[in-house]
């Protein structure tokens, strides 16, 4: 390992997090203002592709084990079936519910089922994302 690599690896693992807090930010805040699964999910995905920078391919599949595709997959079902969810209560096609809870720590929250759909366009943006990513810089 050369000199520079500690610098930039040390740096990256603080980055990291602040980028992905800030996705997080964005995904929450996404409903209210511009944001949400699309742009918090490039922001994740980002994030782990500065692993990859500054790491090799194997330490952050060592670090971050998950199967992309199967990501996908998941986010897709979530997405889709949020959004299908409103034939069974017999309402217009993508109509969303919300209520007020009085959450701790948090207070007066409203809380929407479009949230979920938010999660699962996060899901298939990341798995998507690190998919072309990583086909494009492996070996195989």
């Amino acid at each position: 390992m050369k000199s520079s690599d500690v610098i930039i690896q040390t740096t990256t693992k603080v980055v990291f997090f602040i980028i992905f807090l800030f996705a997080i930010h964005i995904f929450f805040a996404g409903h209210y203002t511009p944001g949400g699964g699309f742009v918090g999910g490039l922001l994740t995905a980002s994030a782990i592709v500065l692993l990859l920078l500054a790491f090799d391919i194997r330490t952050v599949r060592k670090a971050l084990p998950f199967n992309y595709t199967v990501i996908i997959a998941i986010g897709l079902l979530l997405a889709l079936g949020t959004a299908a969810a409103s034939i069974l209560f017999n309402v217009p096609f993508f109509t969303h519910a919300y209520d007020y809870f009085n959450l701790p720590l948090f207070g007066e929250t409203s809380l929407h089922s479009a949230m979920l759909f938010d999660l699962g366009v996060y899901l298939v943006v990341v798995g998507a994302t690190m998919n072309i990513i990583l086909s494009i810089g492996s070996d195989d």
